[in-house]
């Protein structure tokens, strides 16, 4: 395990404890998989709305036969997608081999005027169903995407690995407040985890923010994000 790597049983011990079940009678390892898991699709999706960095990677080059139009989950045979990404950020491009590479613009379709005309690179591509689609060109090219990516596994048990930095303690509380509310049916419990989850998750954000300060980008109001959209009860 890598020093950043956190187990799922720290956390369900945590939530436990939250709930005054250290010895875990009521909230064993086994009931709390569901909620952790919803709390981790959560926290996946905060970060990738705030482009948090630990979900940004680049991809392997991916080769492009001549005549090669799409790029596609589980292909056999053919130019796959890695199979973590969620969203292109940016495509790249290079003659095969040459690792010179070229930003491809991001459209809506293909353009038509290009269908018919013969090019040796690409120059665009869409993202439809989950697909990266581009017009065929005349020699064979690389591509690299730089992309949003899952960054969890679900847990199935306490010794599932949660691949996460600095989010134990929303995770911790979340977990908690989820099962307060659903399986306690308890909610000023709930509601008082709930808000120690939030807490946690604007210092989680802020200290991937932080690292960020020096690039130009508009920071979205957290916490207001949070109640607008309806995150955390």
């Amino acid at each position: 395990m890598a020093a950043v790597d956190l187990v799922a049983q720290t956390v369900m011990d945590a939530a436990a404890s939250l709930l005054n079940d250290t010895a875990k009678t009521n909230y064993g390892y086994a009931a709390q998989v569901p909620y952790i898991n919803i709390a981790l699709a959560e926290l996946q999706e905060i970060f990738e709305l705030n482009n948090i960095s630990c979900t940004d990677i680049v991809s392997a080059i991916i080769a492009m036969g001549i005549g090669d139009t799409t790029i596609s989950y589980n292909a056999v045979g053919q130019p796959a997608l890695p199979s973590d990404m969620i969203e292109p950020q940016q495509v790249w491009e290079s003659q095969h081999g040459q690792n010179i590479w070229t930003p491809m613009a991001r459209r809506t379709f293909l353009p038509h005027y290009l269908e018919g005309i013969s090019t040796n690179m690409f120059l665009v591509y869409v993202w439809q169903n989950n697909t990266i689609q581009v017009l065929p060109a005349t020699q064979a090219n690389d591509i690299k995407i730089d992309y949003t990516r899952n960054l969890f596994n679900d847990v199935v048990n306490q010794s599932s690995i949660i691949n996460v930095v600095n989010g134990r303690t929303f995770l911790e509380f979340r977990t908690a407040g989820l099962m307060a509310e659903f399986i306690e049916r308890n909610l000023t419990s709930a509601q008082s985890l709930n808000n120690q989850a939030l807490l946690a998750l604007d210092r989680s954000v802020g200290i991937a923010v932080k690292g960020k300060q020096k690039i130009t980008a508009r920071r979205r109001p957290f916490r207001s994000a949070y109640k607008r959209r309806g995150y955390l009860g």
